[in-house]
């Protein structure tokens, strides 16, 4: 039994190595690698690399895929480009699967111990993460050392024997079982580096672990298909491509696997050279062949996944890609995209709103509650996307970043439902009650509201820009504001007094819209805060001091 823990625990140490050296690639070159990604790849040529290099920088074909599938879905890639792109993913994990085989046993605790160093003392820095990586090849490495030695006395136990038995060299079975391990894992390169090992440990025959290998490959595709779920079709149709891809690949194997068994066991190579050996020359052939007929296969993915009608697509967020979490900073510049985004809705809101005042869009109530569902929507995209981020992993600046979109977000929400009520009274009141705004008011009304939607752009503008002075010209508008708010309410109030008729019927509600409107000015003007440092002081400071000049 301890024997199997062993065993077990070494395949997990195995996984999470890979997960380790992957996390911390992306961290720190995740920018340059979706840049290379990213470029326009018209040649063929140039995109395989492509593939081969970021896959083996990140060893792991399905994090590649997630890069290649949101490009695609985003409209930034090609289709062609992309299935090139991840034929030379299947290449580069075969390379990797080669590199962490040689007899690196030196530089496994080596690895480790100036791993550990740089990440415990400089952990938020690009040479902190670059020890997370090293600790990630060092446990690698070290896992493969620790399979190797707890599968030898496995080897002896008659029921392990019985249970490995079962697996007779039928390709399909011993391919399923590689499939399901490599989701298992989440890596396929963890799967095939543990069918080598067994294989060297004469635990399993070589003709089981030529199926292992097939179906692990077939894993990572169908681990890809399932991460691009929720993307869109042009890119659920790229994590298809490659999937097909490599299914042909296990039908081509099929009718050569006896012959090619024989003739491998002639060759005097360990059972786990082989297996690596084999591996890499059955990804490399088989992207090579099928290197000619993307276009074939992508008229192919074309018909097996039509373009579908969503409908009115604004619900849906455009730019929180999830490939993109594994790069902080790149994953808090999608988020902040998407919250702009939200921010034109609320936008279009005021503009309504600005329409009901003045009378000129009588007939808008499914419009506004369309608005409100997509403001829902992306309000719930961004906050389920930034809690995905684990914020002790960020560092001080994208942690400070983290939150500043967060409550621009919830201000956005909290100002989309408050112009919805006010919408709906307004709309109440022209057409239950039959009352109208008197001519003054309504100017009044409608200026504050033109004065409201123009802090709302300035405020998203800060957001984006961080400029100081625009933050400090924020903050002076949010004062002037105020005051003239206070000005208006003392104003419909000495209508009140001349008793005017149309300002004694609709007085509850006028009141109430300039409290709603001074309540939306602040949400719009607190990203000023932020910028300045969390206080209003120096803002009115500038106020004061720019109104003292023309009262002298």
């Amino acid at each position: 039994m301890l024997t199997l823990l062993n065993l077990l625990s070494a395949v997990t140490l195995l996984v999470w190595g890979t997960h380790i050296v992957r996390t911390g690639i992306l961290r720190v070159y995740g920018s340059n690698l979706r840049r290379v990604i990213g470029q326009n790849m018209d040649k063929r040529p140039l995109a395989f690399i492509a593939g081969i290099v970021v896959t083996a920088m990140v060893q792991s074909s399905n994090a590649t895929a997630m890069l290649v599938t949101s490009f695609v879905s985003q409209g930034l890639m090609a289709m062609t480009p992309a299935l090139v792109i991840m034929l030379g993913a299947d290449v580069g994990t075969a390379l990797m699967a080669r590199v962490l085989t040689f007899d690196l046993s030196w530089l496994s605790p080596l690895l480790i111990f100036v791993g550990v160093i740089f990440f415990l003392s400089r952990k938020q820095t690009r040479i902190g993460q670059m020890g997370r990586v090293a600790i990630g090849l060092g446990l690698i490495i070290l896992a493969l050392e620790l399979i190797v030695q707890a599968a030898a006395p496995i080897t002896q136990a008659q029921g392990v024997r019985v249970l490995f038995a079962s697996l007779t060299g039928d390709i399909l079975l011993d391919a399923l079982v590689g499939a399901l391990f490599a989701m298992i894992s989440y890596s396929s390169l963890a799967a095939v580096l543990l069918t080598a090992t067994l294989a060297g440990s004469e635990l399993i025959s070589l003709p089981v672990a030529i199926g292992l290998v097939v179906g692990a490959n077939i894993g990572s595709g169908l681990l890809a298909f399932i991460s691009a779920r929720m993307q869109h079709t042009a890119g659920r149709r790229v994590a298809l491509g490659s999937l097909l891809y490599k299914l042909i690949g296990l039908v081509l194997i099929i009718p050569v696997l006896n012959p090619l068994v024989s003739w491998m066991d002639s060759l005097s190579y360990s059972a786990q050279e082989l297996v690596i050996g084999f591996h890499l020359l059955y990804n490399t052939l088989r992207c090579l062949l099928m290197l000619p007929t993307v276009k074939y296969m992508e008229r192919i993915c074309d018909t097996l996944l039509p373009e579908q009608d969503n409908g009115d697509s604004q619900t849906l967020p455009r730019h929180l890609d999830p490939s993109a979490l594994e790069t902080p900073s790149l994953a808090l510049a999608n988020a902040a995209r998407e919250t702009l985004r939200l921010g034109d809705i609320v936008d279009n809101l005021l503009t309504a709103m600005l329409g009901a005042l003045r009378g000129t869009q009588p007939a808008m109530a499914q419009r506004v509650r369309a608005l409100g569902e997509d403001a829902d929507a992306l309000y719930s995209a961004i906050k389920l996307y930034l809690a995905q981020m684990t914020r002790e992993d960020l560092s001080e600046h994208d942690n400070r970043r983290w939150a500043e979109i967060i409550e621009l977000a919830i201000n956005l929400k909290l100002s989309s439902d408050l112009i919805e009520r006010m919408l709906r009274k307004v709309q109440q009141q022209k057409t239950s009650q039959r009352r109208e705004f008197s001519a003054v008011g309504l100017d009044e009304l409608t200026g504050l509201q033109e004065q409201l939607l123009a802090n709302l752009r300035l405020g998203l503008s800060v957001f984006f820009s961080a400029d100081p002075e625009s933050a400090r010209l924020l903050l002076r508008e949010k004062r002037r504001f105020r005051a003239q708010e206070r000005r208006l309410a003392h104003a419909h109030v000495s209508r009140l007094q001349r008793k005017v008729v149309q300002s004694l019927e609709t007085s509850s509600l006028h009141l109430e819209l300039i409290a709603d409107m001074k309540r939306l000015n602040s949400l719009f003007c607190s990203s000023a805060y932020v910028v300045l440092g969390g206080s209003d002081t120096g803002g009115l400071l500038l106020d004061n001091e720019a109104e003292e000049p023309r009262q002298a």
